[in-house]
Protein backbone atom coordinates (compact mmCIF):
# COMPACT_ATOMS: atom_id res chain seq x y z
CA UNK A 1 0.00 0.00 0.00
CA UNK A 2 2.97 2.27 0.67
CA UNK A 3 3.91 2.36 -3.02
CA UNK A 4 0.33 3.33 -3.94
CA UNK A 5 0.52 6.32 -1.56
CA UNK A 6 3.90 7.33 -3.00
CA UNK A 7 2.62 7.12 -6.57
CA UNK A 8 -0.51 9.09 -5.60
CA UNK A 9 1.70 11.70 -3.94
CA UNK A 10 3.98 11.99 -6.96
CA UNK A 11 1.04 12.29 -9.37
CA UNK A 12 -0.63 14.97 -7.24
CA UNK A 13 2.72 16.76 -6.86
CA UNK A 14 3.08 16.79 -10.66
CA UNK A 15 -0.45 18.15 -11.06
CA UNK A 16 0.22 20.77 -8.40
CA UNK A 17 3.38 21.92 -10.15
CA UNK A 18 1.51 22.04 -13.47
CA UNK A 19 -1.12 24.15 -11.73
CA UNK A 20 1.40 26.93 -11.10
CA UNK A 21 1.31 28.20 -14.71
CA UNK A 22 -2.06 26.73 -15.77
CA UNK A 23 -5.07 28.84 -14.78
CA UNK A 24 -7.71 26.14 -14.32
CA UNK A 25 -5.55 23.62 -12.47
CA UNK A 26 -5.35 24.47 -8.76
CA UNK A 27 -1.98 24.19 -7.07
CA UNK A 28 -2.60 24.20 -3.31
CA UNK A 29 -5.27 21.44 -3.23
CA UNK A 30 -2.89 19.14 -5.08
CA UNK A 31 -0.06 20.07 -2.71
CA UNK A 32 -2.31 19.29 0.25
CA UNK A 33 -3.16 15.92 -1.33
CA UNK A 34 0.56 15.34 -1.90
CA UNK A 35 1.28 16.07 1.76
CA UNK A 36 -1.48 13.65 2.79
CA UNK A 37 -0.18 10.88 0.51
CA UNK A 38 3.43 11.39 1.55
CA UNK A 39 2.47 11.41 5.25
CA UNK A 40 0.97 7.94 4.72
CA UNK A 41 3.94 6.59 2.80
CA UNK A 42 7.27 8.28 3.44
CA UNK A 43 8.47 10.47 6.28
CA UNK A 44 11.40 11.52 4.10
CA UNK A 45 9.21 12.73 1.20
CA UNK A 46 6.75 14.35 3.59
CA UNK A 47 9.55 16.19 5.37
CA UNK A 48 11.05 17.28 2.03
CA UNK A 49 7.72 18.69 0.88
CA UNK A 50 7.09 20.63 4.09
CA UNK A 51 10.66 21.97 4.13
CA UNK A 52 10.64 22.98 0.46
CA UNK A 53 11.04 26.79 0.24
CA UNK A 54 8.37 27.20 -2.46
CA UNK A 55 5.95 24.32 -1.93
CA UNK A 56 6.05 24.14 1.89
CA UNK A 57 4.73 27.55 2.98
CA UNK A 58 1.28 27.24 1.32
CA UNK A 59 0.82 23.88 3.05
CA UNK A 60 1.84 25.31 6.44
CA UNK A 61 -0.43 28.34 5.96
CA UNK A 62 -3.40 26.16 5.07
CA UNK A 63 -2.83 23.72 7.92
CA UNK A 64 -2.43 26.46 10.53
CA UNK A 65 -5.34 28.73 9.64
CA UNK A 66 -6.81 27.94 6.23
CA UNK A 67 -4.89 30.96 4.94
CA UNK A 68 -3.90 31.85 1.39
CA UNK A 69 -1.17 34.42 0.78
CA UNK A 70 -2.03 37.71 -0.89
CA UNK A 71 0.36 36.99 -3.75
CA UNK A 72 -1.36 33.64 -4.38
CA UNK A 73 -4.75 35.38 -4.34
CA UNK A 74 -3.59 37.99 -6.83
CA UNK A 75 -1.94 35.42 -9.09
CA UNK A 76 -4.98 33.16 -9.08
CA UNK A 77 -7.29 36.08 -9.83
CA UNK A 78 -5.06 37.16 -12.72
CA UNK A 79 -5.04 33.62 -14.14
CA UNK A 80 -8.79 33.31 -13.75
CA UNK A 81 -9.28 36.61 -15.55
CA UNK A 82 -6.83 35.55 -18.27
CA UNK A 83 -8.66 32.26 -18.84
CA UNK A 84 -11.95 34.13 -19.20
CA UNK A 85 -10.27 36.57 -21.60
CA UNK A 86 -9.01 33.69 -23.73
CA UNK A 87 -12.49 32.16 -23.86
CA UNK A 88 -13.96 35.49 -24.95
CA UNK A 89 -11.19 36.02 -27.52
CA UNK A 90 -11.77 32.57 -29.02
CA UNK A 91 -15.51 33.29 -29.05
CA UNK A 92 -16.40 30.20 -27.09
CA UNK A 93 -20.10 29.37 -26.75
CA UNK A 94 -22.00 31.63 -24.37
CA UNK A 95 -23.19 28.58 -22.44
CA UNK A 96 -19.58 27.56 -21.79
CA UNK A 97 -18.62 31.11 -20.85
CA UNK A 98 -21.58 31.32 -18.47
CA UNK A 99 -20.51 28.05 -16.83
CA UNK A 100 -16.91 29.28 -16.67
CA UNK A 101 -17.93 32.61 -15.10
CA UNK A 102 -20.13 30.80 -12.56
CA UNK A 103 -17.48 28.29 -11.50
CA UNK A 104 -14.56 30.70 -11.56
CA UNK A 105 -16.61 33.33 -9.74
CA UNK A 106 -17.24 30.81 -6.97
CA UNK A 107 -13.57 29.87 -6.87
CA UNK A 108 -12.57 33.53 -6.70
CA UNK A 109 -15.03 34.17 -3.89
CA UNK A 110 -13.63 31.21 -1.94
CA UNK A 111 -10.03 32.32 -2.49
CA UNK A 112 -10.66 35.91 -1.38
CA UNK A 113 -12.78 34.82 1.59
CA UNK A 114 -9.85 32.95 3.13
CA UNK A 115 -7.64 34.74 5.65
CA UNK A 116 -4.25 35.93 4.45
CA UNK A 117 -1.05 34.25 5.54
Amino acid sequence: MRIVWIIGGLVSLGLGILGIPLPLLPTVPFLLLTAFCFSRSSDQLHGWLLAHPTLGPPIHNWRQSGAISRSAKITSTAMITASLGVALYWQISLVVIFFQVTVLGGVSYFIWSRPEA
